[in-house]
C-alpha cells in the first residue's frame, strides 16, 4: 500500500512538471511579440507639467467706475473675471495699482494662492485710465450763446465768452454724444455778465457734481491768421490762412479781415501761426525786379508798338513803375501787366513816339 502511494505521488509530480514545461514552450506568435517588445525603446519618464501662469496686463482703459480681476488678469474664468477688485480713477484721469496689491487682492478672492501664479513681466504697477468725453471751452461758449438766443433773444455770434478763471476741466461719460447745454442761465445786458450751470444730457457725473461757470461777453472782430509759420518773402496761398474771431479790445486798427486780401501776397517779415495779420505784414508779389529788362507795350486803335527797356524799380501786378530806354536814356512810366511786361497808356503816347 505504501509503495502504491509513492508511485501515485511520483506520477502526479511528473504530470505537473510536464504541464509547466508545456506552458513555457513558445507558440507561433509569441517570439515576434517578444522581439518587438525588446526592440521598442523604453518609455520616457513623464515630466510633471508646469502650472500655467496667469498673465497680468500692464495697462488698461476702462469706461466703468470699478476695476475687475478680469480687467487686470487675462484668461480668467467668467466667474472670477467679474469679481470687482479696485475702484477706477475719476473720469478722464489715469492712476496706477501696485502689483503687490493686486496679488494680495487676488489671493484674498481665491483666484491665486501665491504670487508665483501671476506673470507680471517685471512690471511693478498697472496703469489704469478711465475713458471720458471732455467738454471743451468752445462747447461751453456755444451752449451759452444758444441759451442767450433762446431765453433772452440775444444774438451773441459777434461776441466771445471770457470765463472767469479760464475754462473748467469737465469730463463726462464717454458714451454720451449729446450737445452741451446750460441751465439756470442769467444775463446782465449792461455789463454783459453771464452765469450758468453746465450739463450734458444723461451725465450722472455732472448730476452728482454740478459745474457752474461765470464770465463776460466781449465784442469780437474777424481777423485773418496764418495756419502755419511763414518765412519772410514767402507767398501765402488760400490754404495757408483762415479767419477767426478775436476780442476787439487791444487789437490793432490795421488788421486784415478779408482772406482775399492776404492770398497771393508776400510776407514782408516772418509770420507766426495764429497771429492776426496786419496790412504792413504783406505786399503784392513782385513780378518785375529792379534792373530787369522788360518789354514796353503801347496799344491804341489797332496800333501796337513794343520796345525794350530796363525797370527802374520793382513792381507787382498793377503797379506803375519807371522804365529807362537804354539807348536814349529817357525815362517812361507804365503799368506792370505781366512778368517782364509794362503797358503804356495813351496819355504817354508822345513820350513813346519820341523814343527811338
Amino acid at each position: 500500500m505504501t509503495r502504491f502511494t509513492l508511485r501515485l505521488s511520483l506520477a502526479a509530480a511528473l504530470l505537473l512538471a510536464a504541464q509547466a514545461a508545456a506552458a513555457q514552450a513558445p507558440t507561433g506568435n509569441r517570439p515576434a511579440v517578444a522581439v518587438a517588445a525588446l526592440a521598442a525603446p523604453a518609455p520616457a519618464t513623464a515630466v510633471p507639467a508646469q502650472p500655467r501662469r496667469l498673465q497680468l496686463r500692464s495697462e488698461l482703459i476702462l469706461s466703468r467706475d470699478l476695476v475687475s480681476f478680469g480687467d487686470l488678469i487675462a484668461g480668467l474664468a467668467p466667474d472670477a473675471a467679474s469679481i470687482p477688485a479696485f475702484r477706477a480713477p475719476a473720469l478722464g484721469e489715469t492712476g496706477t495699482i501696485q502689483v503687490a496689491r493686486i496679488v494680495e487682492a487676488a489671493r484674498g478672492a481665491g483666484i491665486i494662492t501665491s504670487a508665483a501664479e501671476l506673470e507680471s513681466n517685471g512690471a511693478a504697477q498697472v496703469v489704469v485710465t478711465r475713458a471720458a468725453r471732455r467738454v471743451l471751452a468752445s462747447d461751453i461758449e456755444e451752449a451759452v450763446k444758444t441759451g442767450l438766443q433762446e431765453r433772452y433773444g440775444v444774438d451773441a455770434r459777434a461776441f466771445a465768452l471770457t470765463l472767469d478763471g479760464g475754462a473748467p476741466s469737465i469730463a463726462v461719460e464717454p458714451e454720451l454724444t449729446g450737445d452741451t447745454v446750460v441751465s439756470d442761465l442769467s444775463y446782465d445786458a449792461r455789463s454783459r455778465r453771464v452765469m450758468a450751470r453746465v450739463s450734458v444730457p444723461g451725465s450722472m457725473a455732472l448730476r452728482l457734481k454740478p459745474v457752474r461757470i461765470a464770465g463776460q461777453l466781449v465784442e469780437t472782430v474777424e481777423v485773418v491768421v496764418p495756419k502755419r509759420a511763414v518765412a519772410r518773402g514767402e507767398t501765402l496761398g488760400k490754404n495757408d490762412v483762415l479767419v477767426e474771431r478775436r476780442p476787439r479790445d487791444g487789437q490793432a486798427t490795421d488788421l486784415i479781415g478779408d482772406p482775399r486780401v492776404a492770398i497771393d501776397k508776400v510776407a514782408t517779415r516772418a509770420l507766426m501761426a495764429g497771429a492776426p495779420l496786419r496790412a504792413g505784414d504783406l505786399r503784392r508779389e513782385e513780378i518785375v525786379a529792379k534792373g530787369d529788362l522788360v518789354t514796353l507795350v503801347y496799344e491804341s486803335r489797332g496800333l501796337t508798338i513794343t520796345m525794350r527797356g530796363r525797370a527802374g524799380e520793382a513792381g507787382a501786378m498793377g503797379d506803375v513803375i519807371s522804365v529807362t530806354n537804354p539807348q536814349s536814356k529817357r525815362v517812361l512810366h507804365g503799368t506792370v501787366s505781366g512778368p517782364g511786361r509794362i503797358s503804356v497808356q495813351a496819355s504817354t503816347s508822345g513820350t513813346i513816339a519820341a523814343a527811338p
